[in-house]
C-alpha cells in the first residue's frame, strides 16, 4: 500500500518529488539525513494539488533557508515540503506596501526597502532564511521582530485550504505565535515607512557592524541556539550560558562559538547527536547554576 502511495506521487509530480532524499547540505548546520518524501511546489496550484494528494497523518515540514534547524541524521518518516521560484516574488503595492513570498529571503525584502525609500525593515538584514520562517518565529533582532511590520499573511493548511490573516488577529510573542503549526505560510504584507534611501542604509550599515562584530560569520552555524529566557530574568541567554558552562565544551565536531557563546557550530563533520548532545548539555548547566530553563530557538527536527 505504501509503495502504491509513493508510485502514485512520482506519476503525479514526476521530479518535483524525490524519496530518501538527504537534508544534509540544505541547511545551515550542514548536518541531517534523508527525508522519505521530499517535494518541491513550483506553484501554488501544484501545492494544493501535493497537500490533497498525501495523506493526511503524513508529518509535515516546510523546509526554508535552513537557518534555524538542525535536522536528525535519521530517515525523517514524513514529508518535506520546499517552496520554488513562484514563492520568491516581491512587489510594491501602492507607496509603503511590501507583497512578499515566503521564500524570499529577509535580507532581499531589506534591501527591496532600501531600493523604494522605505524603513521599518533594517534589521532583516541581519536575520538569514526567510520571510516564511521569520513570521513563523516572529524572528528579530536590535529591538525590532517580524510583528513590527507585518500587515497580513496568506497561509494554506494540510487539506490545502488557503485564507488571509490579519496581524492584528495573531497573538505575538517573543519568537512564537498563535498560527497553527500545520499552516504553510504562502506570502506576506509589510508596511514601511517613507524615508530617504541614504539613511536606512547608514543605519543597515550600523546593524551589520555590530553583527559582524559579535557573531560569527561565514561557519557552520544556525544562529542563535536558545530563546533569552524574559520571564525569568534580565539576563541575555549569552550571559547565563558564561556564567554557567565551561566554553571549550564540545561533543564530536560540535563545539561553542568564541565569538557568541549562543552560536553553536559544526566545526568540521559533527552529527545530529553530537549536536544534540551539547544544546542538552547546556540546557542542564544553565539549569544546575541558576535555576533557569533556557528553552530552544532552533527548530530540531527528528521523529
Amino acid at each position: 500500500m505504501q509503495i502504491d502511495y509513493l508510485k502514485n506521487l512520482l506519476n503525479e509530480f514526476g521530479e518535483n518529488v524525490r524519496f530518501e532524499h538527504n537534508l544534509k547540505k540544505k541547511n545551515w548546520f550542514n548536518i541531517g539525513g534523508n527525508s522519505k518524501v521530499f517535494y518541491k511546489a513550483n506553484n501554488l496550484k501544484d501545492l494544493v494539488k501535493f497537500l490533497k494528494k498525501i495523506n493526511n497523518n503524513e508529518k509535515l515540514f516546510l523546509l526554508g533557508a535552513g537557518s534555524n534547524t538542525l535536522i536528525s541524521d535519521k530517515l525523517f518518516d514524513g514529508v518535506v515540503i520546499k517552496l520554488g521560484n513562484h514563492f520568491n516574488n516581491i512587489s510594491l503595492l501602492g507607496e509603503d506596501i511590501i507583497i512578499a513570498g515566503s521564500a524570499v529571503l529577509d535580507r532581499a525584502l531589506s534591501d527591496f526597502a532600501i531600493d523604494n525609500n522605505l524603513s521599518g525593515f533594517e534589521f532583516l538584514s541581519c536575520i538569514p532564511g526567510t520571510i516564511g520562517g521569520g513570521i513563523r518565529m516572529n524572528a528579530g533582532c536590535f529591538g525590532k521582530e517580524f510583528k513590527d511590520i507585518l500587515l497580513s499573511v496568506q497561509v494554506i493548511d494540510k487539506s490545502g485550504n488557503i485564507k488571509t490573516i490579519q496581524a492584528k488577529d495573531i497573538r505575538f510573542e517573543y519568537r512564537k505565535n498563535d498560527l497553527p503549526e500545520d499552516s504553510i505560510f504562502l506570502s506576506a504584507s509589510f508596511k514601511g515607512i517613507k524615508t530617504k534611501a541614504d539613511k536606512i542604509k547608514i543605519e543597515v550599515d550600523k546593524l551589520k557592524t555590530m553583527k559582524e562584530k559579535n557573531q560569527p560569520l561565514r561557519t557552520k552555524t544556525s544562529g542563535s541556539t536558545f530563546k533569552n529566557p524574559i520571564l525569568q530574568t534580565e539576563k541575555k541567554v549569552w550571559e547565563l550560558i558564561k556564567e554557567s558552562v565551561p566554553l571549550d565544551k564540545s561533543f564530536g565536531d560540535a563545539c561553542i562559538s568564541k565569538k557568541h557563546c549562543n552560536f553553536f557550530v559544526n566545526k568540521g563533520n559533527a552529527k545530529f547527536d553530537d549536536m544534540k548532545r551539547l544544546i542538552d548539555f547546556v540546557t542542564k548547566s544553565v539549569f544546575k547554576k541558576t535555576g533557569i530553563n533556557i528553552e530552544k530557538e532552533i527548530k530540531v527536527i527528528e521523529n
